[in-house]
């Protein structure tokens, strides 16, 4: 039965990021030959509407406000309650991201609707959607359905691939008028940390490293060899907690999940928290002086080594490649 899914396109720093096109491909399976809606919240993000069409959406719907520039749960969720109200759907989809993560379910409460979260794939049987996720830190996966009510998940970056961008496609963009007040919280001020390159939670590609690396410059061969393939730089818990890196490159239970093509873990003894937060990666390579590392247990390919000549080896092998091709 063809279904009506409304799906937030997220944006950061005036663009939308990867996952609002992975989400509109989600959409696009569970509305079986349905509508989907797209939805951007923001202040002067009318312009992007028609990269929502054009990556997968049937419509899009734009709330603007000035009180709507920096992301609050307050005012997201005022804006989206009303666009649910205005259109209606049957299913919500988010990206299980930072944002998703708090709002999907501050507005699942408000909708007295249930909630799938962090969903690595979705396919159909029988008629019915089938939401499949990971449990136990990515030791077991469970399969679930919704019998009755709305359809409402968020899904995990880089696991479902975006449909092909058609910029011949058109639809209807529409601005829907909502007053964003009484916010409990307002943000005056955002100080970032100074970032380069590619974003971590969703990058094809991630370098990272362990306590085996040593130092604050024992990164720097990985963040070379991470430039050579276009990829990101990531860190178990041990070498954010020696003061290598800054705990924003964590990965790992109590920091990002991330699903890259290929994931190149250097000096990692590979602990059940830090797995939790990579295992499900397409391709881990793994570098450790250790032949008994846990991490080789998980991993696709094994290196047995000091990270320190292994890794500028592949980075040197990488940049030939590249010349040649």
């Amino acid at each position: 039965m063809s279904k009506k899914v409304l799906v937030l396109g997220e944006i950061r720093e005036g663009s939308l990021r990867n996952v609002s096109f992975e989400a509109l491909a989600a959409a696009k399976r569970v509305a079986q030959g349905g509508e989907v809606v797209g939805v951007l919240v923001g202040q002067s993000v009318h312009a992007l509407g028609n990269e929502l069409i054009h990556c997968g959406a049937d419509r899009a719907v734009i709330v603007e406000h000035t009180n709507l520039a920096q992301y609050t749960s307050d005012g997201y969720a005022q804006a989206l309650l009303a666009v649910i109200q205005a259109v209606n759907p049957d299913g919500i989809i988010f990206g299980h991201t930072a944002l998703g993560k708090d709002l999907a379910p501050k507005l699942a409460a408000r909708l007295d609707s249930g909630l799938i979260s962090d969903v690595t794939a979705i396919e159909e049987a029988g008629g019915n959607i089938i939401f499949t996720r990971p449990i136990y830190s990515g030791k077991a996966f469970e399969r679930k359905l919704i019998t009755e009510g709305l359809t409402f998940a968020t899904i995990r970056p880089n696991n479902i691939a975006p449909l092909e961008k058609d910029e011949s496609k058109s639809g209807n963009i529409s601005s829907l008028q909502v007053d964003i007040k009484d916010l409990r919280s307002i943000i005056k001020e955002v100080v970032k940390k100074a970032s380069t390159g590619v974003d971590l939670s969703e990058a094809k590609v991630i370098v990272a490293g362990g306590r085996g690396v040593k130092s604050k410059e024992g990164f720097e061969p990985l963040q070379e060899l991470a430039a050579v393939l276009g990829g990101a730089v990531g860190a178990s818990r041990g070498a954010c907690d020696a003061n290598y890196c800054d705990y924003s490159l964590q990965i790992g239970q109590t920091g990002k999940v991330v699903t890259p093509d290929l994931y190149i873990a250097c000096g990692i003894s590979g602990a059940i928290q830090h797995l939790a937060g990579m295992s499900n990666s397409k391709v881990i390579v793994a570098i450790n002086k250790d032949p008994d590392a846990n991490i080789f247990n998980v991993a696709d390919y094994g290196i047995v080594g000091d990270l320190f000549e292994v890794v500028p080896l592949l980075t040197e092998e990488f940049r030939k490649l590249q010349i040649n091709a």
